[in-house]
């Protein structure tokens, strides 16, 4: 159950991400209200699956998933350039948040 709990507070972390950074510094209510929702719930998550899981597998688990989503959304949206070389260092991040699982 932990691991699902993480692998969902990453998704959100991409969200809270985003959110922040489409809110303008804060100023736009709708985004602003989904990042402060979904970066508390993700925190929540994370510190759940924390009781179960080392603090450094879990936490970078966490970023590794939140970084990937995040810049794989800013690729598809063209918000940010899409290139070969940003591609394989997203599937390199993706790869070892796995080999992170299949170690513990």
């Amino acid at each position: 159950m932990s691991w699902l709990v993480l692998i969902v507070s990453g998704v959100l972390e991409a969200v809270w991400a985003t959110a922040l950074g489409k809110s303008e510094g804060l100023s736009r209510p709708t985004p602003s209200v989904i990042f402060g929702v979904t970066l508390v719930a993700s925190m929540v998550g994370l510190a759940y699956a924390m009781k179960d899981l080392p603090v450094g597998t879990a936490y970078a688990v966490w970023v590794g998933i939140g970084a990937s989503l995040t810049v794989a959304y800013g690729m598809w949206s063209g918000a940010e350039t899409v290139s070969l070389a940003r591609i394989l260092l997203i599937v390199g991040i993706v790869a070892c948040v796995v080999g992170l699982k299949v170690l513990h």
